[in-house]
C-alpha cells in the first residue's frame, strides 16, 4: 500500500467515525440516515440517502441541450442546442447538470442556506455516477467554484459551489482551485433580474487572481444553472488568459425560458 492509498484509508475511516458521532442527514427529507443498516446483502455502511427518498430524484438523462446541457422538450428532441442557446452565444464551450431542478430544490435551498455542507457528498457521488466519465475525458485540469463575494460568503459562512467543488474534486480526483478568480462586488441577487438584467448585474464582477494562469482546460462549478449569464462572464475572465476548453457541472438545471 503506496502512501496515497494509506492517506484515502484513513480518510475513509475518519468519515465512518465522524457519521457515527454526527449522523448526516438525507438530501430529500433532511431526516437522519442510519450510519449502519441491516439488509439481505449483511451489514451497510456509508448511505447518504434514504433508499424511498432516492426515487423521488428526477436526473438530467435523454435528449439535452448540446451547448448548455438542459432537456429539450419532447417537440425539440431533434433540436441540437435549446431555445435559449440558439438565441444566445455562449462563452463556454459546454455545461452539465446532475438533478432537475423541482426534484431537488429543497436539497439545494437547505445546502446554501441552512448549513447542510453534508449534502456535498452525496451531490458529488451521484455526479461521478452520472458524468463522471465524460468528465475526466475532456481533460480538465482544475476544478474551479464560483467565487461568492467574500463579506457574503463570510456572513453565511461557506460557499456551497465551493463545497462542492471540493466533493467533487476528491470524487474525481482533479485538483479543486478557489485562489485564480474572485468576486470582487457584491452583485444583486440574480432571481430577481431578467436575463438582460442578469448580464448588465454581473459587468467586471470577477477578476483574476493569477498573474499566469496555465489551464487550458477546466470545469467550473456553481448550483443552479438558469440562463448561464454567471458562467459566461467567469468563462469570459478565463478566455482572456489563454483557456481554451471551458465547461461547468451544475447541481440542477432549470427548464427552457
Amino acid at each position: 500500500m503506496d502512501l496515497q492509498e494509506i492517506k484515502e484509508t484513513g480518510i475513509e475511516i475518519f468519515d465512518k467515525t465522524l457519521d457515527l458521532v454526527y449522523p448526516r442527514h438525507c438530501p430529500v427529507c433532511d431526516e437522519i440516515v442510519s450510519a449502519i443498516s441491516f439488509g439481505w446483502d449483511g451489514v451497510v455502511t456509508g448511505q447518504l440517502i434514504h433508499d424511498k427518498c432516492r426515487k423521488k430524484i428526477r436526473y438530467i438523462h435523454g435528449n439535452t441541450c448540446l451547448k448548455c446541457g438542459k432537456l429539450l422538450p419532447d417537440s425539440e428532441s431533434d433540436n441540437e442546442y435549446c431555445r435559449d442557446c440558439y438565441k444566445t452565444k455562449h462563452v463556454f464551450d459546454r455545461g452539465f447538470s446532475i438533478f432537475e431542478y423541482r426534484s431537488i430544490s429543497g436539497a439545494i435551498y437547505r445546502f446554501k442556506y441552512s448549513g447542510r455542507q453534508e449534502y456535498a457528498r452525496f451531490f458529488a457521488g451521484e455526479a461521478k455516477k452520472l458524468c463522471g466519465a465524460r468528465l475526466k475525458k475532456l481533460g480538465i485540469e482544475a476544478i474551479v467554484p464560483v467565487p461568492m463575494f467574500k463579506g457574503k460568503e463570510k456572513k453565511r459562512g461557506y460557499n456551497q459551489a465551493e463545497i462542492f467543488a471540493k466533493e467533487l474534486s476528491l470524487a474525481l480526483k482533479i485538483p479543486m482551485r478557489n485562489d485564480i478568480i474572485e468576486r470582487n462586488r457584491n452583485t444583486r441577487p440574480m432571481k430577481e433580474l431578467d436575463v438582460c438584467g442578469r448580464r448588465n448585474n454581473l459587468k467586471k464582477a470577477f477578476n483574476i487572481t493569477q498573474n499566469d494562469v496555465k489551464f487550458k482546460c477546466i470545469l467550473i462549478i456553481d448550483d443552479i444553472y438558469t440562463t448561464g449569464s454567471t458562467i459566461d462572464e467567469i468563462a469570459h475572465e478565463f478566455r482572456i488568459t489563454g483557456v481554451k476548453r471551458i465547461y461547468f457541472l451544475t447541481l440542477a438545471i432549470g427548464q427552457t425560458t
